[in-house]
């Protein structure tokens, strides 16, 4: 049986969601440690810059970026069910959920953790690193490693303002899920489909195993705890989704929070890349940022960085809103009208963006 090598950590947001998919699709793969020897002899090498998760294909072939290795494998297997829901509408709801949950529940996993995990996750970055040093050394490792991390949180707009308002709202989408899944195993029926991994990101890697948002996560919400660890084991669930194309109710106020926090977000990240645009050459890498945009969050408001991978996240998105006519669209539109999220079907990216040489770029 052809292998795949995936290059992580448990400590990584992103690497959650790749494990949690390839157990799920029940493909061989072997998961090595990320450690400054793998960066060195691979990833580096490889890619060209410091990044996990990365995955080498059976051929050999290195795919970095999470969707992309969930797109690699999808493609090679063949296997049934997709990952990718079937029906427009599911799909078009699918890709807003992996929207957020990649770049929005970043927010509060990031806060927990330098909030509230600081010297911990010094402590797992540095027997990541070098898990030969003994623990005093795996710290100052850790400690110099995850200063770089704890600077990003301002950039997140996660300040001594807008705390209050993160931890509100984290705790408000730990009761909106908590519903969702009393009535649902999964977020669009019975099997887990691209989202439901793109939620185990944030939800293991930081905010279940972090000692201090872990502890939160099992206190109120141990539904959601056991989800978090079920799906991270690789539920092997692969019942049919809903026949009729039809989307949970339960997902109304998860999706009214997204539209009411991040739709504004992505708005004007849009807007600053339409400025940097008219100055940027055919073909050439985004920045990482536009800029400093304002996000609100339960009333508490803060400058953040205008993030560019999320407008490549938001443009898969559009395609799916795209791609539906007819009924579908009526059934979109009645759905983004009960969320708040009528701004996004007249949303447009003013350009088409893409992955080249494992970065964002213009297509």
């Amino acid at each position: 049986m052809a292998t795949y090598t995936l290059y992580g950590a448990e400590v990584s947001y992103f690497t959650g969601k790749a494990r949690a998919y390839l157990r799920w699709r029940g493909v061989d793969f072997e998961e090595v440690l990320s450690s400054r020897d793998v960066f060195a002899s691979v990833i580096l090498p490889k890619v060209g810059w410091p990044v996990i998760p990365v995955a080498a294909m059976p051929d050999g072939e290195i795919v970095q970026d999470t969707a992309d290795i969930i797109a690699h494998v999808e493609a090679r297997e063949q296997l049934k069910p997709p990952v990718q829901p079937e029906g427009p509408l599911q799909r078009f709801v699918n890709e807003l959920l992996h929207l957020y949950a990649d770049e929005w529940l970043v927010i509060p996993a990031m806060h927990y953790r330098w909030s509230y995990c600081e010297e911990w996750a010094y402590a797992e970055f540095g027997a990541l690193s070098a898990p030969e040093a003994s623990p005093e050394e795996q710290f100052e490792i850790g400690r110099n490693m995850g200063q770089m991390f704890r600077g990003m949180t301002p950039m997140l707009g996660v300040t001594p303002e807008t705390i209050p308002g993160i931890e509100a709202s984290y705790e408000a989408f730990l009761a909106d899920f908590t519903r969702h899944l009393k009535a649902h195993p999964f977020l669009l029926g019975r099997r887990p489909c691209l989202a439901d991994f793109a939620f185990i990101g944030p939800l293991y890697a930081h905010l279940l195993r972090d000692p201090v948002p872990g502890e939160l996560m099992r206190r109120i919400a141990p539904r959601v705890a056991d989800w978090v660890a079920s799906t991270h084991a690789g539920a092997k669930d692969i019942s049919p989704l809903p026949a009729d194309d039809s989307v949970p109710e339960t997902l109304v106020p998860i999706l009214q929070r997204q539209m009411r926090e991040q739709l504004p977000a992505l708005q004007a990240t849009a807007a600053l890349f339409e400025g940097w645009l008219k100055m940027a050459t055919p073909g050439a890498d985004l920045p990482r940022g536009f800029g400093m945009i304002p996000i609100t969050i339960e009333g508490r408001t803060a400058e953040a960085a205008a993030r560019a991978f999320q407008l490549y996240r938001l443009q898969g998105a559009l395609d799916a809103y795209a791609a539906l006519e007819g009924e579908e669209k009526v059934r979109a539109d009645a759905l983004l009208s009960a969320t708040g999220g009528e701004a996004l079907s007249t949303l447009q990216l003013p350009a088409r963006l893409t992955r080249r040489n494992y970065r964002l770029a213009l297509a």
